[in-house]
Order: C-alpha cells, then sequence, then structure tokens
C-alpha cells in the first residue's frame, strides 16, 4: 500500500488534510491513500499550471509530439505494473484493465504526439473590402490560427481513470495547454503515477499537476478558481450541471462528456446474422466492466415480432457469464466501484420489479464475499415512464422493450434527457441510416457497438457540451483567433 501526495509543479506535496483510503472493490481492502486537497493546495496546482504556461505554449509542436510519444512509450514499459494498481482501485477484470484502459491509454498518447503536429492555421481566401470611416478599401488576406486555450482542468470518471485522462491530456498537451488533473475519488492512484512518469518522459514541472479528494471539495475548487481557463469533465449529469453554472460566472470553456441511456433498436428486418450481432452488443452491458460505461446499450428496443427471441437469447448471454474477482482470468463479470453504487444499482431493480416489471436474470445479489457486486439482470415487460427505462443505472442492467413501428421506436428511444450513443440492428444499412436521423443522440451506431476513433464524441441533450476524439479533440483544446492584413 502507497501513501500519495499531491503532484505539483514536478513534485509531491504532502497534504496539508491528510488521506483517504481507497478500497478495492472486488475485495474490500485498502489498497493506497490519496491526499485531501484544500482550495488552497487546488490553486497552489493552478498557479504552477499559470506558470509554466508560457513556456509550453511556445514550445516547438515537434518538441510537444516528441513529449507524447515519450510518454505513450514509458506507459507501455511500465504497463505491468500499473495493470495490477488499476485492477486492484478499480475492480476491472485483467481484460479491461490491459486492453481497454492501458492500450488505449497508450494509443492516444500516440495519437496526440501526430495531433501537435497537424496544421493549425486556416488560411482564407483575399477578400475585397471597400473603403470606409475606419479605414481605406483595399484586398484583405486572413487566416483563422488555433491558440492554446490556457490552464485546462480535467476531472475524470471512475470508470476508466487512466484511459479518460489520456484523452483529455493528450490533446490539450498537444496544443500547448497546461493542466491541473483531479481525478474521480474512488480509483486516482494510477492518475497519480502518471505524475513522475510525465517528468521522466520530458514534460516541463507545473505542465501537467494532480490534486484528489475524496468528497467534491477539490472539483469545486478547481472549477471556481479563476486562473482556470477551460474545464473538461467526464461524469454525471448532475455534477456536470453544477459545473456549467459555476463556469458559466467566469465564462470558463467547457467540454462535457456526460450521461447515458443508449437505445439498442432491432428492427423487424433483422435476419439471424444481425440478431446475432444485436444480443452480443446488448450483452456487453454486462461483459463490459459490469455495465459502467456511458455509452452503454442499456435499453433494448425490440420489434414486437421479434421481442420473446432477443429476450431469450439474452437470458442465455447471461446466464453463460462467470462473476468473479477482477484477478481471475476467467471472470467476466467483476464488482462495481463502491457499496454505494451497488446499493443504488439494486434499488433500481427493486423499483422495477415493484412497478411489474418481468426479472428475467439476475435480479439478486450473487454468492461473492466480499466485493460490490451485481448479478447480470435482465428486465423485460419494462413501460417507457419506469425509472430504468429513463435514468442512468450505471450498472450491469438491461430493459428490453417491444415496439411496432418505426415511429414508436423513435419516441421511446429519444424519450429520455439524454442522447450520447444509440444503435440500429437492421439488414438494411441504408434503412438504418436513415432511422438514424430520427435519433437525438450525438452518435449511432449501425449494426455495431464498436467505436471509430476520430469521429467526434459528445452527446446531444443532457448528454453534455462539445466534441472530442481525433482532431475534434484538438479543436476542443484550442480557441481560434483570426489576423487580417492588407495586400
Amino acid at each position: 500500500m502507497t501513501t500519495y501526495g499531491h503532484w505539483t509543479a514536478g513534485a509531491w506535496r504532502a497534504p496539508e488534510k491528510g488521506h483517504y483510503p481507497i478500497v478495492n472493490p472486488a475485495t474490500e481492502e485498502v489498497v493506497g491513500e490519496a491526499p485531501e486537497s484544500t482550495p488552497a493546495e487546488v490553486a497552489d496546482a493552478v498557479a504552477a499550471a499559470q506558470a509554466a504556461r508560457s513556456g509550453w505554449s511556445r514550445t516547438d509542436p515537434r518538441e510537444r509530439a516528441a513529449v507524447l510519444d515519450r510518454i505513450a512509450d514509458l506507459l507501455s514499459e511500465r504497463r505491468g505494473e500499473l495493470v495490477p494498481l488499476l485492477q486492484a482501485e478499480t475492480g476491472a477484470t485483467l481484460c479491461v484493465a490491459k486492453s481497454l484502459q492501458m492500450t488505449p491509454a497508450v494509443d492516444r498518447f500516440r495519437r496526440y504526439a501526430r495531433g501537435a503536429l497537424e496544421p493549425d492555421v486556416v488560411p482564407l481566401a483575399p477578400s475585397p473590402v471597400p473603403a470606409g470611416p475606419p479605414a481605406p478599401g483595399g484586398l484583405m488576406n486572413a487566416a483563422a490560427v488555433r491558440r492554446p486555450v490556457g490552464v485546462v482542468g480535467c476531472i475524470t470518471s471512475y470508470n476508466f481513470p487512466v484511459v479518460n485522462l489520456a484523452g483529455k491530456v493528450g490533446p490539450a498537451l498537444a496544443m500547448g495547454n497546461t493542466v491541473v488533473a483531479k481525478p474521480a475519488p474512488q480509483d486516482p492512484l494510477c492518475c497519480l503515477e502518471l505524475g513522475p512518469l510525465f517528468q521522466e518522459a520530458g514534460l516541463p514541472d507545473g505542465v501537467f499537476n494532480v490534486v484528489t479528494g475524496s468528497g467534491a471539495d477539490a472539483g469545486e475548487a478547481l472549477v471556481a478558481h479563476p486562473g482556470v481557463d477551460m474545464i473538461s469533465f467526464t461524469g454525471s449529469t448532475g455534477v456536470g450541471r453544477k459545473i456549467a453554472e459555476t463556469a458559466g460566472r467566469s465564462m470558463k470553456r467547457t467540454l462535457m462528456e456526460l450521461g447515458g441511456k443508449g437505445a439498442a433498436i432491432v428492427l423487424e428486418d433483422a435476419d439471424d446474422k444481425v440478431l446475432e450481432s444485436a444480443i452480443g452488443a446488448v450483452g456487453s452491458v454486462w461483459s463490459f466492466h459490469s455495465g459502467q460505461f456511458c455509452t452503454a446499450p442499456t435499453r433494448a428496443l425490440v420489434h414486437r415480432s421479434l421481442y420473446e427471441r432477443v429476450v431469450t437469447g439474452l437470458q442465455r448471454y447471461a446466464g453463460a457469464l462467470t462473476i468473479g474477482s477482477p484477478v481471475d482470468n476467467s471472470t467476466i463479470v467483476g464488482p462495481l466501484i463502491s457499496a454505494a453504487q451497488r446499493d443504488r444499482v439494486e434499488a433500481y431493480i427493486a423499483g422495477a420489479r415493484d412497478q411489474g416489471a418481468r426479472i428475467v436474470a439476475g435480479g439478486s445479489r450473487p454468492a461473492m464475499r466480499p466485493g460490490f457486486y451485481v448479478a447480470p439482470t435482465l428486465i423485460a415487460d419494462a413501460t417507457p415512464e419506469m425509472a430504468v427505462a429513463r435514468e442512468e443505472i450505471f450498472g450491469p442492467v438491461v430493459v428490453v422493450m417491444p415496439f411496432d413501428d418505426e415511429d414508436e421506436a423513435v419516441r421511446i428511444a429519444n424519450g429520455t434527457s439524454y442522447g450520447l450513443y444509440d444503435y440500429v440492428f437492421s439488414a438494411d444499412t441504408g434503412r438504418a441510416w436513415a432511422l438514424a436521423a430520427r435519433l437525438h443522440s450525438g452518435n449511432v451506431g449501425i449494426n455495431t457497438v464498436r467505436r471509430h476513433p476520430e469521429t467526434p464524441f459528445g452527446g446531444f441533450k443532457k448528454s453534455g457540451i462539445g466534441r472530442d476524439g481525433g482532431s475534434f479533440a484538438l479543436h476542443a483544446y484550442s480557441e481560434l483567433q483570426s489576423l487580417v492584413w492588407p495586400s
């Protein structure tokens, strides 16, 4: 067990308020201690980022790219040390921690090493401008240039702490910004480990800083600090709303990836191959980090002619999954992040049962002691008005609902406050493409739950503000400056 300090200005800083324990969700044992932050300590981290801002923003993009490449190298070299810690603090299975957390984090730093070298000047065609009171006429030249925003506060989620932070820090550093990171309270240890790793890679002191805390105080202090120019947040819609209110008072830029309630629409023309794909996709809610991901297709909307067939297929899928310790390679379904989250998920299941929904699989706590486990749960015959069908649960729970025509499917899919990621399964991809235009969602997968790394990622409605991913992330972490001059 390691006791950590804050990572500020290239050094560990002992916290004034001491530490709080980080608990392994599978064993309920303490695996490390993270520092509690005071507003003054958050301010110190912001001051360090401000002091490093000018130098890093003027660093040659080739050098920024080289540093990001070296970060990727070191992450790859140290994954053997970091993956066990990541598993211990998140409860992720080895597959999730290694293949879907560390590997994508390495890939993201590589991607934004290249991104640092992407053109940041958009030339504009000359335009004749008539004479006027301010100035004589002439042929005016212009260009739009991307500039760093400044100090970026990166507040990350507990489900994928390292890869989520990499997706923020990579493009932010590539564009010449400096960063104060505030990981989620539940699992900040690997994020703290990144401080000295970045320093070893050649990142100047103060460009990347990390503060943590067991509650909301550290994040609130970071959002409210006048020296922070932008907040990038991944987490719940409720917290995102509070961040937006605070950031708006000082006109901070925000990038927010918030909650989701993904709908997987299975049309009546789905053949056996498409149905198999749809069942596997919806089953990923259970098999991928116990449903703790915002793009999860947690609502299966199935044409009535295929409804019972899909319910039966999902029931079999759930029954074949192994629940167990994340360090056991045979485990597919591990624990949830905390006892509080387990209890919250169980309350949603109980509420659905009380309202008359049919619990087809799961629905009771598995015989796993210790650990914060919830069995893969399949709920059928729910109505769109039920809480399980409208609210983000963030656990291994799937709700299946029938529809009779496309209009009804669209009404149900669009009938929540979220709009992050939906899916359409059809033997006719042209039909699915047309249906996607009717969905109020920032992302739509057609016959797949796989994502494309270069697409703009973000949500409609209360699922977020702004887009990242690929070159769009470089846009998100920069401001446009217009330059005009006469011929």
